[in-house]
């Protein structure tokens, strides 16, 4: 049951009975709440400003584990990238320089990822700095590792090529040492034997007795193996491929033939005096890219520092050619 309310009347000095209206009692009720709505608003916007609440605080032990776990994505990459750096200043300055190819350019290894807006889906996130760096990051590394990886395929082709290469390049003399009998007439501008001119000779003569064995200075396919050539008298010519042709004149007989597959130290022939010839011996030229070069630079093989030394001098000495 309410209260009964009086109000004193100052002008009668009586108590007189207090009667509130509905509408009295309606907006008193109003206020009642409306204060009460405004109270409960400043509190809730107190708390959810400085307090976290049990589901935030959850989310952001999740956030900051992430930003743990991207530093240490980052950390790891970078080492990544230290490793791949050196690799690649292996690749350039170490397999290439071996291998006698260029190095790749750094435009080709750090080039960038064209488009605006690669990264345009990961701008709308509260880490987007953080997330975007770090997929910039790995993008590029990505990218030369691919590039890397493409190089030593190519380097892995060029080495099995370069062995090919090394079996086939002309490397020893095509007659052995204790076979001759007088030291070689070189390369270069010599007296020829007939007319008593000075002469460019193309070659080197190694003299020996008639019937010493002539052998194959590198791989190759034997092309000519005739005396066409009426100069050459009986010769064979292979093609050692990598643009490496040798020939050898003068034979007395001839043991390879056209289309023969040949290993370096293979019988090809013999020593002999045809065609254009004043005394047994074998008359040899190192063809490379169609130019004849000296050969005195391709017997590297079955030669010591001291002969190797011995037989330029002796082959660099004006003399008489036997051709």
């Amino acid at each position: 049951m309410s209260k009964v309310k009086y109000k004193f009347n100052t002008k009668s000095l009586t108590y007189e009975k207090l009667e509130i209206t509905f509408k009295q009692r309606f907006y008193q009720l109003f206020s009642y709440i409306a204060t009460g709505t405004v109270f409960a608003a400043i509190t809730v916007s107190i708390a959810f400003t400085y307090f976290d609440s049990p589901k935030e605080k959850i989310q952001k032990r999740e956030i900051e584990n992430l930003r743990f776990q991207y530093d240490l994505l980052d950390r790891r990459m970078g080492q990544v990238s230290s490793i791949l750096k050196e690799m690649q200043e292996r690749d350039d300055n170490i397999y290439r320089v071996v291998l006698e190819a260029d190095p790749i350019p750094d435009n080709v290894r750090k080039a960038g990822f064209g488009g605006v807006d690669r990264y345009k889906e990961l701008m709308n996130f509260e880490n987007s700095a953080l997330i975007v760096e770090t997929t910039k990051k790995l993008d590029r590394l990505t990218k030369q590792l691919y590039i890397q990886s493409k190089s030593f395929d190519e380097i892995m082709n060029m080495a099995k090529n370069k062995e090919k290469l090394l079996a086939c390049i002309p490397a020893i003399q095509p007659v052995s040492n204790k076979d001759l009998k007088y030291p070689p007439s070189g390369y270069g501008y010599r007296t020829d034997p007939i007319y008593k001119t000075g002469e460019f000779h193309p070659g080197i003569d190694f003299t020996a007795n008639t019937g010493t064995e002539i052998f194959a200075t590198g791989d190759g396919v034997v092309e000519i193996a005739d005396d066409v050539m009426q100069g050459y008298g009986n010769h064979v010519v292979i093609n050692h491929g990598f643009g490496y042709e040798t020939l050898y004149g003068h034979m007395s007989r001839i043991k390879a033939y056209v289309g023969q597959k040949v290993k370096r130290g293979e019988l090809i022939g013999y020593v002999g005096s045809t065609g254009r010839s004043t005394g047994p011996h074998v008359h040899y030229e190192v063809i490379r890219n169609g130019e004849k070069v000296n050969p005195i630079n391709y017997f590297f093989n079955d030669l010591s520092p001291a002969e190797y030394q011995r037989l330029t001098e002796q082959a660099s000495r004006a003399s008489q050619s036997f051709d």
